[in-house]
């Protein structure tokens, strides 16, 4: 079965046609700057021009950067404030033809992670963290997903965690890799200390630069990188919009 994935990030939306039984892509991405500002019309029309760029009629399943419940926007870290109290699912559709499954875009990195990548198997607790413009998070337990945790969120030196510790913060305030290495490692920490996975996987942008900070964290949990780097958030996307439509 194939699915159109779209992930939508703070500097970019990028989509692709996803073998769901396979978890691998069919197509080339295809990848739009994200509007700046990352308001609900603006963004709409960015997801129509991808859907239409593979001339696509079929389902998508779409990763977005906010807390979604019954497919209504609750709060938006990383993107425009206007979107709250949108219901995203049924504006995509409007605009494109096509039937949208929306999930947190940590959420479904996370489901491609943990059905295809480095967390396929793994039992117990499961924490992934997304590090790029903010900090993702996404909870499994024995493989099922808790969904919309904010754990990028919680306060980590008197401030926001992920305003101390994305990979954005890194580039903006020129840190070392050794540096900024530590403050990952201090918010891992502060997750061990609440969760106790059995595992940490660590995607995001920064998961393509992994060997240059990971051998810097000390934490007593498992700490590995993700495996489907970039493509995570447009397959799982895709997955956990084909899962929803076959559950009863």
């Amino acid at each position: 079965m194939d699915v159109l994935g779209i992930d939508i990030g703070g500097t970019g939306i990028k989509g692709a046609l996803v073998d769901v039984v396979k978890g691998k892509l069919k197509s080339d991405r295809f990848r739009l700057l994200t509007p700046q500002p990352a308001t609900p019309g603006a963004v709409t029309k960015t997801v129509a021009e991808v859907v239409d760029h593979f001339g696509w009629k079929g389902l998508v399943g779409c990763g977005f950067p906010a807390v979604i419940r019954q497919g209504e926007i609750a709060i938006a870290a990383n993107i425009s404030k206007k979107w709250i109290g949108v219901n995203a699912v049924n504006q995509f559709s409007q605009a494109t033809g096509c039937r949208f499954v929306l999930g947190n875009d940590a959420d479904v990195a996370g489901v491609a992670e943990m059905r295809f990548g480095a967390g396929r198997g793994q039992r117990g607790v499961v924490l992934i963290v997304t590090l790029g413009t903010g900090i993702g998070s996404s909870l499994f337990i024995d493989g099922t997903l808790v969904p919309n945790t904010e754990f990028g969120h919680i306060e980590l030196k008197g401030m926001n965690a992920e305003k101390w510790a994305a990979y954005i913060v890194r580039e903006r305030e020129g840190l070392s890799w050794s540096k900024w290495g530590k403050r990952v490692e201090d918010y891992l920490k502060r997750m061990q200390f609440f969760l106790w996975p059995e595992l940490i996987i660590v995607g995001g942008g920064a998961s393509k630069k992994q060997d240059k900070f990971l051998p810097f964290l000390k934490v007593d949990t498992r700490v590995v990188p993700a495996q489907l780097r970039n493509e995570a958030g447009i397959v799982g996307a895709a997955i956990r919009a084909a899962e929803e439509i076959e559950t009863p």
